[in-house]
């Protein structure tokens, strides 16, 4: 019912056109403007709508973390050196006094302080603890590109049915069971 009163509007609207262009163009009077078409919008049915997807690939960044034991190196102070100084005076104070004479106290006194010096370095090793390994739990983190590949929906193709004919259109849309369409009427001269 709609295609018939369609048609017969389609119709009374190329005769009218034919009309005034006859009347026009047979009076010598031509227009060089163009004649403007007359659209209209209808409704077709859809026979099939298939939807239509690409396949992506997707780069997805993210941060990857983990711990580790890490071994932590403690900032070792070197011992004082005051046993050695006071062992050195201390020994050349003994050498000097054990000394008769002034060449045996010079000797006395070198060989003390020597032998001072060396129970003085011994004193600073022996206190000197061996250093015992401390472990402290680290966390590393790094970004890390992943990668997956997806389907992405890109349209539609449409079938559908208008006037007795099959078309084809794709659209972005489903359109569902009917799909709108506009309708133009260019007269041709």
């Amino acid at each position: 019912m709609k295609d018939s009163k369609y048609f017969a509007l389609v119709k009374t609207a190329a005769k009218r056109t034919a009309i005034i262009i006859g009347i026009l163009g047979g009076g010598g009077i031509l227009f060089a403007s163009p004649v403007l078409a007359q659209s209209q919008y209808v409704y077709a049915q859809v026979l099939e709508s298939r939807a239509i997807y690409q396949s992506v690939t997707v780069a997805a960044p993210r941060e990857e973390c983990w711990e580790e034991e890490v071994r932590v190196r403690e900032s070792r102070q070197r011992g004082s050196q005051t046993p050695v100084l006071i062992s050195t005076i201390i020994g050349g104070a003994l050498g000097n006094a054990v000394g008769n004479n002034k060449s045996s106290q010079r000797v006395g006194t070198v060989v003390g302080a020597m032998l001072g010096h060396s129970v003085g370095r011994d004193i600073v090793r022996a206190d000197s603890r061996p250093q015992t390994a401390r472990y402290q739990t680290v966390q590393h983190c790094e970004s890390v590109t992943a990668y997956r590949d997806e389907e992405r929906l890109m349209g539609y193709q449409v079938r559908y049915l208008y006037n007795g004919e099959e078309f084809t259109v794709r659209t972005e849309q489903d359109p569902g069971e009917q799909i709108r369409l506009r309708v133009s009427h260019d007269p041709v001269l």
